[in-house]
């Protein structure tokens, strides 16, 4: 078995680790435009990880102007074999509490004026299939990875991402709760969409920073309060990537990894050539 590799899409903190070598900075450019940083690789433990800090080093970029295309495909070309996202949420449910880490394993997309798919111009279509849309492997070797560093951390859950940059109103709040869902975030969607399209499995570390709105015992949302629990929550999910660098599946047993499989809807003979260029980081072993 070979070095196996591991995209990170999070905060710029996340790759200042104990026990990283020979660590470097790659710039790439796509057919999708760049990346808004610098995609740092090191070495641990025999594993090859890629972080990419997705807001751009310190934290310039807001969830919906992010060049969610290019980052997925950056990693993509740079080699990255499945994808882990760390990112901050607001809890949707009481028995979620700031500081608790959530392992999602469903999405609602209430984004709308962000690029959700690779295949948005004339010249190829596809359909991928999007039911599961988190790797079951990669999402228990988190959770196995949490629960060993001490993390509380809950397995399973809806995320509804919202368009942003600003929070929820608490109608809008107590709307979503009535979907059943679990915590609320800016930056799942079209992420996880894309991560699916490019054939990489995804899971999603949530760190709960908040009480959404909804929960009217607590102080408004602010983003003093988020930066702090972050803050406290960065060595323990710096631990818990650690551990999981240890633990990997095999990405060759996930269903995402063939998911174009039939699922290119134009005949090969009819693509067209801007569209081969555009998309041949992702259609090649199809084409």
């Amino acid at each position: 078995m070979g070095v196996r590799t591991l995209g990170v899409i999070g905060g710029s903190g996340l790759y200042q680790m104990p026990g990283l070598v020979d660590v470097k900075e790659h710039v790439v450019t796509t057919t999708f435009g760049e990346p808004y940083a610098v995609i740092t690789s090191g070495m641990l433990d025999g594993t090859r990880l890629l972080f990419l800090p997705r807001h751009g080093r310190g934290h310039r970029i807001a969830p919906h102007r992010i060049n969610y295309r290019a980052n997925i495909l950056a990693l993509k070309m740079l080699g990255a074999e499945q994808v882990v996202s760390v990112s901050a949420v607001g809890s949707m449910q009481e028995t979620i509490r700031p500081g608790d880490m959530v392992l999602v394993d469903q999405f609602i997309d209430c984004t709308r004026q962000r690029a959700p798919t690779f295949f948005d111009e004339p010249g190829c279509v596809a359909h991928v299939g999007f039911a599961d849309p988190v790797d079951a492997g990669l999402q228990d070797a988190l959770y196995r990875a949490a629960l060993v560093v001490g993390a509380r951390v809950r397995k399973g859950g809806t995320y509804v991402c919202i368009e942003g940059p600003l929070f929820s109103t608490r109608a809008e709040s107590n709307l979503y709760r009535s979907w059943g869902v679990d915590v609320i975030g800016m930056t799942a969607m079209p992420e996880a969409k894309l991560a699916r399209e490019a054939e990489l499995p995804y899971a999603t570390l949530s760190l709960a920073t908040d009480y959404d709105c909804w929960h009217q015992d607590e102080e408004v949302v602010t983003v003093e309060a988020v930066i702090e629990v972050m803050k406290r929550n960065v060595k323990t999910a710096q631990a818990i990537l650690q551990r999981l660098a240890n633990d990997l599946p095999d990405p060759a047993l996930a269903p995402a990894t063939s998911a174009l499989k039939g699922a290119v809807i134009t005949p090969r003979e009819h693509i067209a050539e801007q569209a081969r260029v555009r998309l041949k980081p992702l259609l090649a072993k199809y084409l």
